[in-house]
């Protein structure tokens, strides 16, 4: 495994890549890619170095950018049209003049809008769109077939979206065994499938009933359930059965596959938040960062940001500071803002929608600023060679 790190950086506007020195000290920031298109996730095969990039939304529609040569130059595979195609085709003339050519309507327009997420499972690649639709290609990203096992869930006509919409945010993958996936899904809950999607099982169990969490909140805890308000969700590569998800009321602990969840919130100064990461080696060792609550201007509590590690699998939790602002902090830290890379001391990265980038290589003992002033950060992944 290589030393260095690439952090690849999902923004309002276009995709960035942050890249480290063998020390993981000295960042190079380069970028923006994917024609400033906002991009909801980007992530890397540490085999090739193929990249991958998605997003989109209602001016753009939605697609995949690849690049194969480390992020020099990108092609988009368009799955879906937007505003600006209907545009282009209205008034050619002044497209033509600005540079903009006609394409063919994308295979899945009037379907999806935007993506929202990607995976990697083997040599299949998968994205997640708005609204609650999974894709699946199976030529590095060229072309996409829509799971249609997913859209015809028993479930499906309940479930009912987020502030963001229905979206499917989150794919996670094993490793080891290409038939097993999870999804996360706004707000749906949890799916998984251990057949490669030929059939998903609704897994949102909650397992202590009597947790710390206000059940009065609609989006908390309830009928034996967690809230089915996923925001993120995130796999313990060494222990294949173990899950965390941060939930739109709280953090939950799986450690049967997402079959039932225990509530492991109680420590945490709040029960919203957004992102959540996990040791590449250390199954137990987590870290969130909680927001002050979905109302109250979803920034760190008392303006004060602190990482929450916990060793222990979520039975008790530390904050992190050292190196965070203290005072007049009210940035927010999406979904897909935060991720490990796979040193033995696990470095650690967040991102904020206020554009700055904040790194870790010591577990969150220490945080260090290593870009700023860029667009509203929507997603952080790492990429390393092999």
């Amino acid at each position: 495994m290589d030393s260095a790190v690439v952090l690849l950086v999902g923004t309002s506007k276009g995709a960035f890549l942050l890249r480290s020195d063998d020390a993981r000290r000295d960042w190079t920031l380069s970028g923006p890619f994917c024609d400033g298109w906002p991009i909801n996730h980007a992530i890397g095969n540490p085999e090739t170095g193929q990249i991958w990039a998605a997003g989109g939304g209602d001016w753009y529609g939605a697609g995949v950018w690849t690049s194969l040569d480390d992020g020099k130059s990108w092609t988009l595979s368009k799955l879906a049209d937007g505003q600006i195609d209907e545009w282009i085709r209205a008034d050619p003339d002044t497209a033509a003049m600005m540079g903009v050519t006609r394409s063919d309507p994308g295979p899945f327009t009037g379907q999806v809008t935007a993506l929202w997420s990607l995976g990697q499972v083997g040599a299949k690649l998968y994205a997640g769109a708005k609204p609650a639709t999974l894709l699946r290609s199976l030529d590095g990203g060229t072309t996409w077939q829509m799971v249609d096992s997913l859209i015809s869930h028993p479930s499906a006509a309940d479930w009912q979206p987020g502030a963001a919409g229905l979206t499917l945010h989150t794919i996670v993958a094993d490793p080891a065994n290409g038939a097993r996936m999870w999804l996360g899904i706004s707000a749906a809950g949890v799916f998984a499938t251990e057949d490669g999607g030929a059939s998903w099982d609704r897994r949102n169990r909650l397992s202590n009933a009597g947790a710390a969490c206000d059940h009065a909140h609609p989006a908390a805890p309830k009928d034996g359930e967690t809230g089915h308000c996923v925001h993120n969700m995130v796999r313990a590569d060494a222990n294949g059965d173990w899950l965390y998800q941060q939930n739109h009321h709280g953090v939950f602990r799986s450690r049967d596959g997402g079959r039932s969840w225990d509530d492991v919130t109680a420590g945490l100064p709040s029960t919203f938040g957004f992102p959540v990461a996990v040791h590449p080696h250390q199954p137990e060792t987590l870290w969130v960062l909680p927001l002050n609550g979905d109302t109250q201007g979803r920034y760190p509590p008392d303006a004060a940001a602190a990482v929450w590690r916990s060793r222990d699998g979520g039975d008790t939790w530390q904050a992190c500071r050292s190196g965070l602002p203290q005072a007049g902090c009210y940035f927010t830290v999406l979904r897909q803002g935060m991720a490990t890379d796979q040193h033995p001391d696990a470095g650690v990265y967040f991102g904020t929608n206020t554009g700055s980038i904040f790194a870790s290589t010591d577990a969150g003992d220490h945080w260090l600023e290593i870009a700023r002033h860029l667009p509203t950060v929507l997603s952080v992944e790492t990429l390393q060679r092999r």
